[in-house]
């Protein structure tokens, strides 16, 4: 790869196609369009085969010729290639005849998807020379950024909303990170960070840094059709918070059939959110290209970005591709966490119970046909968002350390079990 920009050629607005250079710089000066990642197809198309993938380390840099770093990458080596479960008892549960999870809950490091493009945008960060590393956040990016940045030996500054669930701010103080709670939304943090970034020139991951960032989601979307035998599934079910995440999974369908690694497909994009904040969703119900901000008021909090940055491109892309939006309320969600760990041993947060439970109502109510086959997207570990599930998942039953107690417990329960 060259030493300046690898397998990219520019950055290029997706409303008028002008191209940028390879800085950090996320918007178009002349129509403040978003500025995205242009690759040489053609060179990829050379360097890439399924052989020269399948021969490299299980992680999402096996696919480093699609992803924005010009040299090796130097942050997160070891970050992806995540399981896709084959979940059959929960495919029986919602209906449906086969259904895999792809299991990011288990992301290294910091136990979410967000580890995926934070190490590109830290990456691609060294390589231009920052020494300070930042994000606004709803909480899993913040976790990532200050865990990729300790491990990195680089400055992290992370700003997110001051009453994010306990366990996303002990995971980003624990790496030494400067935490900085902001007592309002989301988009209020973010607002605040885009002035930063252009006060202080830091590498803000998911601001003037966005471009780079954005493209890591792809290696999620690479990641699900080589473990599917390389096929695209019929069905991807994508939780949305700025609708970045379902875009990007998109994409990286289109540019595997591009490049030449498969044939022409046919894939249906599906958005989840929560119904307490579903500005997309919304819309697409609606019949609509365009989204309404709303104040967020959900217990998924990962997702509660009223407004959202690439929403217009999620409706666009789910309009494209057949799919639909729904969302679900706060007590769906904990039924979606729940189901999910009791049928396939897998504890999502908050945006995994979203997830879900979408699947269950697109599925029920034919959009999802029940002879076809899904892939569920888990973003993050439930050990994260323990609050959302405190006091609705029963309670231990406490004995003293005697047979007899315990068998009068179990005899409650299974009364065959115990012998006279």
């Amino acid at each position: 790869m060259s030493d300046k920009q690898g397998y990219m050629k520019a950055l290029k607005c997706r409303e008028c196609g002008r191209e940028y250079p390879l800085t950090a710089t996320h918007v178009c000066e002349f129509d403040f369009g978003p500025l995205e990642v242009a690759y040489d197809y053609e060179r990829i198309r050379k360097s890439l085969s399924r052989e020269a993938i399948c021969s490299r380390p299980q992680t999402m840099w096996r696919y480093h010729e699609l992803l924005p770093v010009a040299g090796e990458p130097t942050v997160g080596r070891q970050v992806g290639y995540t399981p896709l479960v084959k979940a059959d008892r929960l495919a029986k549960r919602l209906g449906i005849r086969e259904l895999r999870v792809k299991n990011d809950a288990v992301n290294y490091p910091t136990l979410s998807f967000k580890d995926r493009v934070v190490s590109v945008a830290l990456s691609r960060s060294v390589e231009l020379g920052f020494k300070t590393v930042a994000c606004a956040s709803t909480g899993n990016l913040a976790n990532s950024v200050a865990a990729n940045a300790a491990a990195a030996g680089l400055d992290a500054y992370v700003f997110i909303p001051s009453d994010l669930e306990q366990g996303k701010i002990v995971n980003s103080l624990v790496y030494g990170a400067n935490v900085i709670g902001i007592k309002g939304h989301y988009d209020e943090v973010n607002r605040l960070c885009a002035e930063i970034a252009g006060k202080y020139g830091w590498a803000f991951v998911n601001v003037n840094m966005r471009p780079y960032y954005a493209e890591g989601s792809k290696s999620m979307g690479f990641e699900i059709v080589e473990q599917l035998g390389w096929r695209i599934p019929e069905h991807t079910i994508i939780p949305m918070a700025s609708g970045s995440l379902l875009t990007k999974v998109h994409k990286a369908y289109q540019e595997f059939i591009k490049i030449g690694l498969m044939g022409e497909a046919k894939w249906k994009m599906h958005g989840a959110q929560a119904t307490g904040c579903s500005p997309i969703s919304a819309a697409q119900k609606a019949g609509l290209d365009f989204f309404k901000p709303v104040k967020p008021n959900t217990i998924a909090k990962s997702l509660a970005i009223g407004t959202p940055a690439d929403g217009f491109y999620a409706l666009k892309v789910m309009k494209e591709t057949g799919g639909h939006s729904d969302d679900v309320t706060d007590d769906e969600i904990r039924e979606g966490i729940r189901i999910l760990a009791e049928d396939e041993g897998i504890f999502a947060e908050t945006a995994g119970g979203v997830t879900v439970g979408v699947a269950k109502k697109l599925i029920a109510s034919g959009r999802i046909a029940a002879d076809s086959s899904a892939v569920l997207c888990i973003t993050g570990n439930g050990l994260k968002t323990i609050e959302a599930m405190t006091g609705h998942v029963g309670q231990t039953r406490d004995i003293r350390p005697s047979l007899r107690e315990f068998e009068a417990l179990l005899a409650q329960d299974k009364p065959q079990l115990v012998k006279g």
